[in-house]
């Protein structure tokens, strides 16, 4: 399988995390990328280098205000007086406030969900790189591949059309299948990362070409907490394409493939003719940021029942942290993948 990665992500080494009020290491290392990319070489997969696609790809998805925002912050940011070296916003909108200002700082607070999306003098590099990524994984299997796996970072799923947040910058996986979209028409995205695919939902809200369904951790008393619900349909040309399948935390591979089952059921109903899986393994039992048990078996079993779909594929990373078996739960997830479509 071609593992489509580019080290251009180590531009973005995020510091700032707050963790239940306390400040703590930012998670999101690059170290995340050399494990899995590790785990893929080892397992004897071929690592190709992506193409640049401009800025096309991210401007189908993202707006304009919000693309300017992100390639011209820090640079405001540091222009500041006192202004730090990482952009962390100390302000939002909310729900009794909807002006958009043009100052940076109250910029910074309408453009991040929150303050895990802390913007350094690499990040717009890393997160274009990550969108590239994401493209050319979908460019293989455009044309022809049955599968390809973008190792995309930083992440992407919790990023709207306007919006950072939770680690996350450009929406890889929604650039990915607006792309496909594009050019076969019905898509399908299937969100397995512990954390609901906010952003991706939000992205296709009112689409009724892009099915999204995402399995992932009960949102009640876990990030994103407003969005991910399984009341959550979409709406007008998008009523109906959408699908949360919450699971309560502590949840293992049975409710896991379980809820994947329900989604995959309910994808072959739509009939796309691509899927893209935003591929998240902080699901994992041991992951420092996760609330499930899921086993490494339990991703494998979760790579044969999507492959069991037969549908053009792109995988494309989100979550997983850095745990010993990071790499071994890609590589399980890949083999028993090709191993279904033998």
């Amino acid at each position: 399988m071609d593992i489509v990665y580019t080290d251009r992500h180590v531009r973005h080494q995020p510091k700032n995390f707050l963790r239940r009020g306390v400040p703590a290491a930012n998670p999101e290392v690059a170290a995340r990328a050399s494990t899995l990319l590790d785990g893929a070489r080892n397992a004897g997969h071929r690592i190709v280098a992506p193409d640049s696609f401009g800025a096309a790809p991210r401007a189908a998805v993202h707006t304009a205000e919000y693309l300017t925002f992100l390639e011209t912050a820090i640079e405001r940011w540091q222009s500041l007086p006192e202004g730090g070296a990482e952009i962390v916003p100390n302000i939002h909108p909310n729900r009794h406030m909807a002006n958009r200002p043009t100052g940076i700082i109250g910029l910074v607070g309408w453009h991040t969900a929150d303050t895990a999306c802390p913007i350094s003098t690499g990040t717009w590099e890393a997160a274009t790189a990550a969108a590239d990524v994401a493209v050319h994984a979908t460019e293989l299997v455009l044309t022809g591949a049955p599968i390809a796996y973008g190792l995309c970072r930083p992440p992407g799923h919790h990023a709207y059309a306007d919006m950072a947040g939770g680690f996350c910058y450009l929406n890889n996986a929604a650039i990915a299948a607006q792309h496909a979209a594009q050019k076969l028409g019905r898509i399908a995205i299937l969100d397995i990362d512990v954390h609901h695919g906010n952003g991706t939902q939000g992205i296709f809200w009112e689409r009724g070409d892009v099915f999204f369904a995402s399995v992932h951790a009960d949102p009640t008393d876990y990030y994103p907490f407003y969005a991910g619900y399984a009341d959550e349909r979409g709406t007008g040309a998008g009523l109906g394409a959408n699908l949360n399948i919450p699971l309560a935390i502590g949840s293992g591979d049975e409710a896991f493939l379980g809820g994947i089952d329900r989604t995959l059921s309910a994808i072959a109903d739509f009939d796309p003719a691509l899927l893209v899986v935003s591929l998240g393994f902080d699901a994992y039992e041991k992951d420092p940021l996760g609330v499930f048990k899921v086993t490494t078996a339990g991703f494998g079993a979760a790579a044969t029942r999507i492959a069991g779909l037969r549908r053009p594929t792109v995988l494309i990373q989100e979550g997983g942290y850095l745990t010993g078996d990071l790499g071994v739960n890609l590589a399980r997830f890949l083999k028993d993948y090709e191993t279904a479509l033998s």
